[in-house]
């Protein structure tokens, strides 16, 4: 896990969240984001996680009850 994504998650207190979600899910996440040509892009990506992490029920802008917050 790339330093800024590890930090991003701890200063919002996603990191366990992130850790329920299925290995496939961290993986696509994490590819998604690197796979980023500029540095706008991987923050945007990185703050569209963040923020499916910490809704729940979301996964890539789709709907996922598997990952609903309770």
């Amino acid at each position: 896990m790339p330093e800024f994504v590890k930090h991003a998650l701890l200063e919002r207190g996603l990191m366990g969240a992130y850790g329920e979600r299925p290995p496939y899910q961290r993986n696509d996440y994490l590819l998604w984001i690197n796979s980023a040509k500029s540095q706008e892009t991987k923050g945007k990506r990185l703050r569209q996680m963040l923020n499916e992490l910490e809704t729940g029920g979301v996964y890539m802008n789709m709907k996922h009850p598997a990952s609903k917050k309770e």
